[in-house]
């Protein structure tokens, strides 16, 4: 497993899930990770836990569909640490789930502004600092709903297909000044949001029993494969733990 020594990584929606299991895991390998999320108490209690265990850790409030609390962040990062060498735009929601027709447009609003803006939010601000330093690693939470049409996902297959082409573009602007842009499409986790999926009881998504979902900890394993030469095969569009490829990258069984 690579050593993450000296390399600063921000990691957005980093109080459950994934993006704890990522910020746990990227600090063990070495990494000062800094931790963003709205619920400062959960954060600021991962981020002493991580210290305590020897790791160094940094936790930041910030709304990501708010661009000036993610350029604060990107901010923060940079000043604090000198560097930003990863960032992980993982912030995503999904609930509430319903049919077009039945949505409120409100919250279908919401999930747009967290989904996409904030990846978006992300790339704005990450991509010029690691322009300037001539290297870093973006990696954007995909979705196979991003090449889907799920019953009730209107928001997240539209913002999940919208990430998919930020990547692609991003890609396409950056990568000549060192900046790698990739997408990580993890199939089904065992995190809060499935628990949403499955109590939603709509669509085929919702019946996959529980013990079919992977754990939070291969996602993270797969987010620090992304972060090597290994994954350059895959920048620009979504590298996927459902395939076979995939999964053999990170030593992950069939």
């Amino acid at each position: 497993m690579k050593n993450l020594e000296n390399q600063t990584a921000i990691i957005t929606g980093a109080s459950r899930g994934i993006g704890e299991a990522a910020a746990r895991h990227l600090a063990s390998l070495g990494a000062t990770v800094v931790l963003a999320a709205r619920t400062e108490n959960q954060i600021d209690a991962i981020a002493a836990e991580i210290t305590q265990a020897g790791g160094t850790a940094s936790s930041f409030v910030c709304d990501v569909s708010d661009h000036t609390a993610v350029r604060a962040l990107i901010n923060h990062a940079d000043s604090t640490f000198g560097r930003v060498d990863v960032l992980l735009n993982n912030a995503g929601l999904i609930d509430p789930i319903s049919s077009i027709a039945d949505s409120d447009p409100e919250a279908w609003g919401d999930i747009i502004d967290v989904n996409v803006k904030g990846v978006y939010h992300g790339l704005r601000y990450a991509i010029p600092v690691m322009q300037a330093q001539g290297w870093g690693t973006i990696i954007n939470i995909s979705s196979g709903a991003a090449n889907s049409f799920l019953e009730g996902w209107s928001h997240y297959c539209a913002s999940k297909a919208a990430v998919l082409r930020l990547t692609g573009v991003a890609h396409k602007e950056a990568a000549e000044q060192g900046v790698r842009v990739i997408g990580l499409s993890p199939g089904t986790v065992a995190t809060k949001m499935q628990e949403q999926i499955r109590d939603s009881g709509i669509n085929p998504v919702s019946q996959i029993p529980w013990e079919n979902h992977i754990s939070p900890e291969w996602v993270a394993r797969a987010i620090v494969f992304l972060t090597t030469p290994d994954a350059d095969p895959w920048l620009g569009t979504d590298f996927s733990l459902k395939t076979e490829d995939g999964r053999a990258a990170i030593g992950m069984r069939a």
